[in-house]
């Protein structure tokens, strides 16, 4: 028996299966507020009329319901694309096209074109049809599994970096700037993988060389 979660979550592909669309790319991204490391997007195809029990914004999920729903879309899905996005681009371009550029690269990295795109709240600029949804990742099962694919995805990556630097301690904060987060940053000062253009950076960067300023 489906729950009223699970229909919500099926009503826009539904429409769009019924529309004869079939294979729907919901897109979504993770680590636009970090201080640390890459924006990443997941990109989702599912076979049509799949449902998967439980499934949403990958925000309101545990670590290991993230996990569990991360190897359960692994196994079901028809596709899926990742897009990574470095802090040096995100210097570059800003974290909203920085954020744009992930999705786009994980609807390439899609071993099979869709015939109809969803995004949470992201216009893109392609040819294939697509909709811009406002809180999708938590209306669209194949946005909730971009959503989660993206997070894991960098959660991922995040660890990793904290087995080469332990003493920032990036497995326990994943970049976000938390009081404990600051306090290293403030320690260790910040390594080339963080955003530099962001404001906690950018301010620990100035008071260091007025501080060096003043020394002189």
């Amino acid at each position: 028996m489906k729950t009223k979660e699970e229909v919500d979550l099926r009503k826009i592909e539904k429409r769009l299966w019924s529309e004869g669309y079939h294979l729907i790319a919901g897109v979504d991204e993770a680590g636009r507020g970090p201080l640390v490391g890459p924006v990443v997007a997941g990109a989702v195809i599912f076979p049509k009329d799949y449902q998967l029990e439980g499934l949403t914004d990958s925000k309101k999920l545990s670590e290991k319901k993230r996990e569990y729903y991360y190897q359960k879309i692994q196994e079901d899905a028809i596709a899926i694309g990742v897009g990574i996005v470095d802090a040096k681009i995100i210097d570059e371009i800003n974290i909203y096209e920085a954020s744009r550029l992930a999705m786009m690269r994980a609807l390439e990295n899609l071993k099979v074109s869709p015939d109809y795109i969803l995004t949470d709240a992201m216009p893109l600029n392609t040819p294939i049809p697509m909709e811009h949804i406002i809180h999708g990742d938590a209306l669209s099962i194949s946005i909730a599994a971009g959503s989660v694919i993206a997070k894991v995805t960098r959660d991922h990556l995040l660890i990793e970096l904290d087995k080469i630097h332990p003493e920032y301690e990036f497995k326990k904060h994943k970049g976000y700037s938390t009081k404990r987060h600051m306090e290293l940053l403030k320690k260790y000062g910040p390594l080339e993988n963080y955003r530099f253009t962001y404001k906690p950076v950018r301010d620990l960067m100035e008071q260091k060389a007025n501080e060096n300023t003043e020394r002189k």
